[in-house]
């Protein structure tokens, strides 16, 4: 196909898709005359994957740039590939020169130790989790691993079920476009339904 019809079908201006080939996030067409290009399947799946990561994750083209690099490097296995896409993702939490942020981020790689939980150590969530380990705390609710079982328990199943979605063999760019969805929609949706849930709960046992 021309650019004008991988235009069409992606959804994407002309001029969106040439600054893409000029950012090295999108190939080059095989040239079919002296101004004109040809594209394939190929390009229009990269354009819809670039899209996901630009609308679903808000994501600035240094950080898409970085995914692209990681779903084109075949030697990196899964794991590495959910790593760059998280990390990219994150959100990303600006560490304070703080004491008792850094006590929390020490409580925070304990528990990802004691849970044997194969994270990276410059995985964002973990700032993240720390970040609402010191609000917790400053607000008087101290972290016990007894409130925190159910919450644990929680994202080790939904992490189970996601990753457990992911198809052997399934080509690395609709990997990340599943990994994606489940990060940033279904957060939204397990949020909603935790909101609900705790509604529910609350009505069940103080209404009369």
């Amino acid at each position: 196909m021309l650019i004008s019809e991988l235009s069409d079908r992606s959804g994407l201006t002309v001029q969106t898709i040439k600054f893409y080939i000029r950012e090295g996030l999108l190939p080059r067409g095989e040239a079919a005359g002296a101004t004109r290009a040809r594209y394939d399947r190929r390009h229009l799946e990269r354009l819809r994957l670039i899209r996901a990561l630009r609308e679903l994750g808000d994501l600035p083209v240094a950080a898409i740039q970085k995914i692209i690099a990681a779903v084109d490097d075949e030697g990196a296995g899964l794991p590495e590939l959910f790593g760059a896409t998280q990390h990219a993702l994150g959100p990303h939490v600006a560490p304070p020169d703080d004491p008792h942020w850094r006590a929390a981020r020490e409580d925070v790689d304990a528990l990802v130790r004691e849970l044997d939980w194969r994270a990276s150590e410059r995985a964002p969530a973990r700032d993240l989790l720390a970040q609402a380990f010191v609000a917790l705390r400053r607000l008087g609710f101290p972290i016990t691993l007894r409130d925190l079982r159910p919450y644990v328990r929680a994202a080790a199943d939904v992490a189970e079920h996601e990753i457990g979605r992911v198809a052997d063999g399934e080509p690395r760019a609709r990997t990340v476009h599943t990994l994606l969805v489940s990060t940033v929609l279904y957060e939204q949706v397990l949020t909603a339904l935790h909101r609900l849930a705790q509604e529910d709960a609350a009505a069940r046992r103080f209404a009369p």
